[in-house]
């Protein structure tokens, strides 16, 4: 069943747009889930809690792409969970590591009055984002989005952990050059 449909079921508010959306995306959610919680159960509560979600927010959203609007909720919904864990918990350690490679970058203020900043922040990565080949866009987001081991994205993409793991340094470098010369202090 194509996106538009399942979204038109949302719209008309038939049950079924739940089992289609099970159906299509469960996987794909509950991958993002485990990734970034590193447990089965609590990945298929934040999967449940994304149909929910999903359920109260179409309508009035129509997304068009359903996929992305899905996987953002999955991981959102992730994210708060591990907010609520202690912190050794997190994702089997995983996600601690994706911070801390990502701390030269980009710092961890979360004031209200640097909320115009982040949004201005997210805007100049993404445009760096889309400097980059599509490979290396690719990994990027496994690691930094989907918060995947080195090793999976290693296997996914036939290459060794090493070169991944060089390839994310590099692309982490890149990207701290790319914000300082825009203005940014890291």
């Amino acid at each position: 069943m194509e996106d538009r449909e399942i979204v038109n079921l949302y719209w008309e508010r038939s049950s079924n747009a739940i089992k289609e959306t099970a159906s299509q995306y469960g996987s794909y959610c509950k991958s993002i889930a485990r990734n970034l919680l590193g447990n089965d159960e609590d990945a298929e509560e934040c999967v449940n809690d994304t149909y929910w979600n999903a359920w109260n927010s179409i309508p009035p959203n129509r997304p068009k792409v359903l996929s992305a609007y899905l996987g953002r909720i999955t991981r959102n919904l992730s994210l708060d969970r591990l907010r609520r864990r202690h912190a050794d918990k997190r994702g089997n350690g995983e996600i601690e590591l994706v911070l801390e490679e990502l701390g030269e970058c980009v710092s961890g203020t979360d004031s209200v009055e640097l909320e115009v900043e982040k949004k201005e922040l997210v805007h100049a990565i993404n445009e760096f984002l889309d400097t980059l080949s599509q490979e290396k866009c690719n990994i990027f987001l496994c690691r930094y989005w989907y918060a995947t081991p080195v090793s999976e994205i290693a296997a996914r993409f036939g290459m060794t952990q090493g070169n991944v793991s060089v390839t994310l340094n590099r692309i982490r470098g890149k990207l701290k050059k790319y914000l300082i010369e825009r203005g940014y202090d890291l």
